[in-house]
């Protein structure tokens, strides 16, 4: 016997609560045939997605229908309480993060009941000034500055790095975290915050570049010119990371990894040939990866022998 189709709920072509399905004509029993046959998933308690259309999301966008799957589910406005903050702040304002929690983080005014929230909502009491909330995506959040004020002082370094250069991309104002961080001194998590600051770099194009650099300063090699611009016979190309005097380029493949994106054949062919010219202008190319970041003896090694050995070395 074939199962009732999924209706169409007015106002809500992906998620549905549970009294939205019911209303429009569906049972406790027919949902559940539903979620077994695909066609719904319970993403939590009394809010369901569209099997077809969550299946085909990446990571990134799934942990941030999240947030608006506990919104619908807990019938939550523009004008609760609460406002999203935290983790899930930095979701909806679309920042970059890495190997961060993935509950639902809550700032509100008065202490939080044990029992108010599910398991996998973390609640924070902190208060919050006018300018500190804004709407997104019809959400009540906390602006682009108290987010990575917030997650700054939860993170450790380098998610830190990563969530505050890319910050700097969308354009946060660095002077309102320069005062509220002069005024955190000596809070737990002021450092991490503190360093972000110091090494922010609007021109790290992805988590991994973020790493990177930040990996270079912790060794202490020499920095290099970050989306350094060379010309050859075949146009102009942009290096992850450069040091012009020595001719010595450092790339990061790990890119596709952390945007869900999978390079066509074209755009391989594109780099390589690039690449080609570049060292028939005698540069030394250095190719890393993610795994290259976490064996940090084997990178410092690369690094430093490509930057004082010339064009066969760069090679792993």
């Amino acid at each position: 016997m074939s199962q009732k189709p999924l209706p169409e709920i007015p106002g809500s072509a992906t998620l549905w609560r549970t009294d939205q399905l019911k209303e429009a004509g569906l049972t406790s029993r027919a949902i559940e045939h539903q979620i077994q046959a695909g066609e719904l998933i319970r993403l939590r308690r009394g809010c369901y997605a569209c099997g077809s259309w969550w299946i085909g999301l990446g990571h990134s966008a799934r942990r941030r229908q999240l947030i608006f799957a506990h919104a619908q589910g807990t019938l939550t406005t523009s004008t609760g309480g609460s406002v999203y903050s935290h983790v899930s702040a930095a979701r909806l304002h679309g920042l970059h993060l890495w190997a961060v929690d993935e509950r639902i983080h809550l700032t509100q005014e008065s202490c939080p009941s044990r029992i108010s929230h599910g398991r996998d909502v973390v609640a924070h009491t902190r208060p919050l000034a006018p300018g500190d909330v804004m709407s997104k995506a019809g959400l009540r959040c906390t602006s682009l500055e108290r987010t990575v004020l917030d997650c700054c002082l939860i993170f450790n370094n380098r998610q830190s790095l990563i969530l505050m250069d890319h910050a700097c991309r969308l354009g946060v104002d660095i002077s309102i975290l320069r005062d509220r961080c002069s005024a955190l001194a000596g809070r737990s998590g002021v450092v991490s915050l503190r360093r972000a600051l110091e090494l922010a770099d609007a021109r790290s194009e992805s988590a991994g570049e973020s790493l990177t650099r930040e990996l270079l300063f912790r060794l202490k090699i020499e920095p290099p010119v970050l989306q350094h611009v060379v010309r050859t016979p075949v146009g102009e190309h942009r290096l992850d990371f450069a040091w012009p005097a020595r001719r010595v380029a450092l790339e990061f493949d790990g890119k596709t990894k952390y945007f869900d994106y999978s390079p066509t054949g074209e755009v391989l062919f594109a780099e390589r040939r690039r690449e080609k010219a570049l060292m028939e202008q005698g540069w030394t190319f250095i190719r890393t990866e993610w795994k290259d970041l976490f064996n940090e003896a084997a990178f410092k090694r690369r690094v430093l022998r490509a930057l004082g050995g010339g064009a066969q070395v760069g090679a792993r």
